[in-house]
């Protein structure tokens, strides 16, 4: 592992050894405050896509360090609201204790959690969804993230960085701006406001400690409608629609139909703008992955729905009172 590097993207300190450089992994470990001068085993975690994440363990504790890629400003990611609902979120119990941060190093050091990393399969199960649904209830009802999140602006946003940098842009992308609009007016009616969201709960970001899911890595973390942390779940797991009324169920205590066509609708909606996070990730990433595969499904899935025989029937559900 002292042969791994991690790339340096501002300086310690003027004038240092340091400074504009990069350091090994080692050298990193040793100017963080909570394992500095410690003897400790590293080990590279898998994931991550804007990150790299290492399991350190030394004789005192076992921590997981999460070294930024970049500073992510083209994706919306804030680090420092980041660290602050990093910290919220272990304050509601949903999430890992925050341990240090150290900015110039892009780094964020969190409690390690022996638990099993959860798979798409692990969520077509009813009493996993159950448990889903009670962390996401968790995190939901503790403090108050420092940011919001709003996919609506977000993805308007990515269009900007796309179009201005002439990005790849999907076939007929565009043409769906329309429904769109009338996506965000339909929602805008039984808006009941916003609670602190992960946002980003593919399965990978539940672990589970065989007692209870923790929900990890807050990057893109922010106040929002609680539909869309259930919609991105069912999204994000490809999960079908019987999943997603038994996620919504569970996490309401009972069925309503307004509900469930709101969180379909903003499912939709982070298929539509996660699309283009991957577009700005296709050109921009250094990181070995296929991320313009990985955004077309996504793509695909948002077009079959938006021009699909239910979109109509969703509006008007999500606009009326059971």
């Amino acid at each position: 592992m002292a042969e791994q590097h991690l790339a340096q993207q501002t300086q310690i300190a003027p004038g240092s050894s340091a400074a504009q450089r990069e350091l090994s992994i080692d050298e990193t470990l040793d100017l963080l405050p909570c394992l500095a001068g410690q003897s400790r085993t590293v080990e590279r975690l898998d994931g991550g896509l804007t990150n790299f994440n290492y399991k350190v363990t030394t004789p005192e504790r076992t921590v997981v360090v999460r070294h930024s890629s970049s500073d992510g400003d083209l994706l919306s990611i804030n680090r420092d609201a980041e660290y602050a609902n990093s910290v919220a979120a272990a304050e509601s119990g949903a999430a890992p204790r925050v341990l240090d941060y150290v900015p110039e190093l892009h780094v964020l050091v969190v409690e390690f959690v022996n638990a099993k990393t959860l798979a798409p399969q692990d969520l077509r199960d009813s009493g996993q969804l159950a448990r889903v649904a009670r962390a996401c209830r968790l995190l939901h009802t503790g403090p108050r993230f420092r940011n919001d999140f709003n996919m609506f602006r977000i993805q308007r946003d990515y269009l900007n960085i796309v179009r201005a940098r002439g990005f790849r842009l999907p076939t007929g992308y565009l043409d769906l701006m329309p429904q769109v609009d009338r996506l965000a007016d339909a929602l805008a009616v039984r808006d009941e406001g916003t609670v602190p969201c992960n946002n980003d709960l593919l399965a990978a970001n539940f672990l589970d400690d065989g007692s209870r899911l923790w929900l990890i890595d807050y990057e893109y973390s922010g106040n929002n409608d609680a539909c869309f942390e259930l919609g991105n779940i069912w999204s994000e797991s490809n999960l079908t629609l019987e999943h997603l009324e038994e996620l919504v169920d569970s996490y309401y205590g009972r069925h309503l139909r307004h509900k469930l066509a709101r969180a379909r609708l903003l499912g939709l909606m982070s298929k539509y703008g996660w699309t283009l996070w991957a577009s700005i990730q296709d050109a921009v990433s250094t990181i070995d992955f296929d991320f313009w595969s990985w955004g077309m499904e996504k793509y695909d899935r948002a077009v079959e729905e938006f021009t699909g025989p239910d979109f109509e029937r969703l509006l008007d559900e999500a606009q009326r009172p059971d």
